[in-house]
């Protein structure tokens, strides 16, 4: 974003900026980004700072982390907000008039990203394995093996 053009009004920032660009790196086993991140932006000139406004939306390619199926997964970041300060101890980088706002878009990326991302949040997983055997029901056998594991408890002296 160039400064130059703020003096003036503010600046309109609306597109789309490639995944290679975003630099994610390895994000996560479950998760890639493939396909652009869109952003609609708004930029003024404050006293000393820029103050960025709008949104991003971001679609990732995941993997449920129950069942394993592929889905795709929509990260929108509304009301997103920047303050990049140009002046004092923690002013953001200016190259050629520029400030470069990548690097908040991709903290605040990776701040909305799903821990575990499931592809419907009722999804049960990895369907059971049957083998065709019936499990027996009642207690005839449960008897002994409750009362062994009880028995070496009790041999127990504390």
């Amino acid at each position: 974003m160039n400064l130059r053009h703020l003096e003036t009004k503010n600046v309109l920032l609306k597109g789309e900026l490639a995944a290679a660009e975003l630099d994610l790196g390895e994000l996560d086993e479950l998760i890639r980004v493939e396909k652009p991140l869109r952003y609609d932006l708004e930029a003024q000139l404050l006293d000393g700072s820029v103050l960025v406004q709008g949104g991003l939306e971001l679609y990732l390619q995941c993997e449920c982390a129950r069942c394993l199926k592929p889905f795709t997964n929509r990260l929108e970041l509304t009301g997103w907000a920047c303050h990049l300060p140009l002046e004092g101890p923690e002013k953001a980088p200016v190259a050629n008039d520029c400030v470069d706002l990548t690097p908040s878009i991709r903290e605040d990326i990776l701040l909305g990203l799903p821990q575990h991302p499931l592809c419907r949040p009722e999804c049960g997983g990895l369907p059971r394995k049957t083998t065709g055997k019936t499990k027996k029901t009642g207690r005839a056998g449960a008897g002994k093996d409750a009362a062994s594991a009880w028995n070496e408890l009790n041999k127990l002296k504390f």
